[in-house]
C-alpha cells in the first residue's frame, strides 16, 4: 500500500470523510486514528504536518472529519457524538487494514474525545494526545481530568509550555496520580497550536520534528497486538 485511500464512514445516520495514508518509513504495523481539533478539519495545515511526521516515523495514519465539520458547521458535535465518530472510524480501519497496533488520539478536542472513548473501554493499544485541553483558557479551575483515571492503556501526551489550555503544574499534578503508563512530553516555548515565538531560537518546524521524534520513540515501545 503506497497511495492514500479515501473512505466514506457511516456514523449513525450520517457519513463522513476519512483518508488512510500509509507510513512513509518502514512500518511496524501501527495505525494512528487521528482526530482534528474544534476549529480545524482533517486536511488543515497542522493535521497534515503532524501526519507527515508520524508517517515518517513508521505509523500509518487515518485522518477524518467529525460530522459537524463534514456538514460545514463551526459548532462541534456533543462529546458523545464525537466519541461515536472516532469509534466508527477506528472500527472501519480495523476492518480494512487490520493493524497490529491501534492508537487513538488527536489534537486538542479530538484527543480529549479519544481519551474519553478509551476511558469508556473502547479497545485500543495506546493514546497519542496532542495539545490536550486540560482546562478552558483562563479557567484553570475547570479541569477536564475526571475520566483520565479510567484509562488503562499507555498514553503519550505532548503539550507546549505556553499552552493556555494546559497549565503545566496542574497537568503534572493530575498525571502523578494516574494508574496508566502516562508519558508527558513538554514542548518548550510552544503554544496550544504548537507555534513558537520568533525569538525563541527555534521554528514551528523544529517543534513538529520534536513531536515526530518523541512519538516515534514511544510507539516503538508499545507491544504489538
Amino acid at each position: 500500500m503506497s497511495a492514500p485511500i479515501l473512505w466514506r464512514v457511516r456514523v449513525g445516520e450520517e457519513e463522513t470523510s476519512a483518508v488512510f495514508e500509509p507510513a512513509l518509513a518502514s512500518a511496524g504495523g501501527g495505525l494512528f486514528v487521528f482526530a482534528h481539533g474544534a476549529g480545524g478539519h482533517m486536511a488543515d495545515r497542522g493535521m497534515l504536518g503532524m501526519s507527515e511526521q508520524l508517517r515518517g516515523r513508521g505509523l500509518h495514519v487515518v485522518r477524518f472529519n467529525f460530522p459537524y465539520k463534514e456538514r460545514g458547521s463551526r459548532r462541534p458535535d456533543p462529546m458523545p457524538r464525537l466519541q461515536e465518530c472516532i469509534a466508527a472510524v477506528a472500527a472501519h480501519a480495523r476492518g480494512e487494514i487490520a493493524p497490529q497496533t491501534l492508537i487513538l488520539g488527536g489534537r486538542s478536542m479530538g484527543g480529549r474525545a479519544a481519551s474519553m472513548l478509551a476511558a469508556d473501554g473502547f479497545s485500543c493499544d495506546g493514546l497519542l494526545l496532542l495539545a490536550y485541553p486540560l482546562h478552558p483558557a483562563g479557567r484553570p479551575e475547570e479541569l477536564r481530568d475526571a475520566h483520565l483515571a479510567k484509562i488503562a492503556v499507555p498514553v503519550l501526551c505532548l503539550n507546549g509550555t505556553r499552552d493556555t489550555l494546559c497549565r503545566r503544574d496542574l497537568m503534572e499534578a493530575v498525571t502523578d496520580r494516574l494508574r496508566a503508563p502516562w508519558t508527558m512530553h513538554w514542548l518548550e516555548g510552544a503554544d496550544h497550536g504548537f507555534h513558537v515565538l520568533k525569538g525563541s531560537g527555534k521554528s514551528d518546524g523544529d517543534v513538529l520534528d520534536e513531536i515526530g521524534e518523541a512519538s516515534g520513540a514511544w510507539v516503538s515501545g508499545l507491544k504489538t497486538g
